[in-house]
């Protein structure tokens, strides 16, 4: 199976069972690294694992 590099915006607010304005909102907020390709916003693999990560640290 192959492993994306790179995200969509709504491809990740699937992921995390949100919205895009919630995604948008953590990459306004800094929560979560994005970048732009053309006019296209992606969100690489690695920044997704990284919020998560954050995300069960405060959990714990």
């Amino acid at each position: 199976m192959e492993t994306k590099l790179m995200y969509r915006v709504e491809e990740v607010a699937k992921l995390l069972d949100v919205g895009r304005t919630a995604v948008f909102d953590l990459i306004r907020n800094g929560e979560l690294a994005s970048v732009k390709i053309g006019g296209a916003r992606r969100i690489p693999r690695q920044a997704v694992d990284n919020y998560i990560e954050h995300l069960m640290e405060g959990a714990l």
